[in-house]
């Protein structure tokens, strides 16, 4: 379980203008980030320790302001 970022930071910096995004929407964004650095690093091997990795980088992308949420 990943604790730091918190999930609240996650949300509001994902979301725009003052309008934070669900809580699913955080996770459909960051599963999509974690596939996309597994896909990246694949060809290594992995454990389903790494995946926690993957999606740990992932959620710290959001809190950095790398990823937004874009709706189709």
């Amino acid at each position: 379980m990943i604790n730091q970022p918190s999930v609240d930071i996650l949300i509001d910096k994902l979301g725009t203008d003052g309008h934070p995004v669900s809580r699913y929407a955080l996770c459909v964004v960051a599963a999509k980030r974690a596939r996309q650095i597994i896909e990246a690093t694949q060809g290594t091997s992995t454990s389903s320790t790494e995946v926690i990795k993957e999606l740990a980088i992932a959620s710290q992308e959001i809190a950095d302001g790398k990823i937004i949420c874009v709706k189709d």
